[in-house]
């Protein structure tokens, strides 16, 4: 997976205000920088998602983009710091999905 920082971060150390309300602006239009691509591993009953992004405690949704993959149910299992297993039906088709990942 690459992860795309297309989104300021504000310093720990604070940052000016312009700075702060254009982060928050682009937070209340729904551009936060929690989403990624997968596709899971053909042959396989399993696929491992790193992003440095989860953790433990992480909720992970899935939307498919590609046709094989509207019919398939994931479940997530072993979620840990950058990364997640994915268990699902073994298939030799392209499955693809958009996610996003809170907390």
């Amino acid at each position: 997976m690459t992860r795309i920082s297309n989104y300021r971060r504000l310093s720990s150390l604070g940052d000016n205000p312009r700075n702060v309300a254009n982060v928050v602006n682009n937070i209340l239009d729904g551009k936060v920088n929690s989403t990624g691509s997968v596709t899971l591993t053909n042959s396989s009953a399993t696929t491992t998602l790193s992003d440095d992004r989860i953790g433990e405690d992480s909720v992970i949704l899935f939307m498919p983009t590609t046709s094989d993959a509207s019919s398939v149910n994931i479940h997530v299992t072993a979620r840990q710091k950058g990364q997640a297993t994915l268990n699902h039906a073994s298939a030799t088709t392209t499955r693809s999905f958009d996610y996003v990942i809170f907390g």
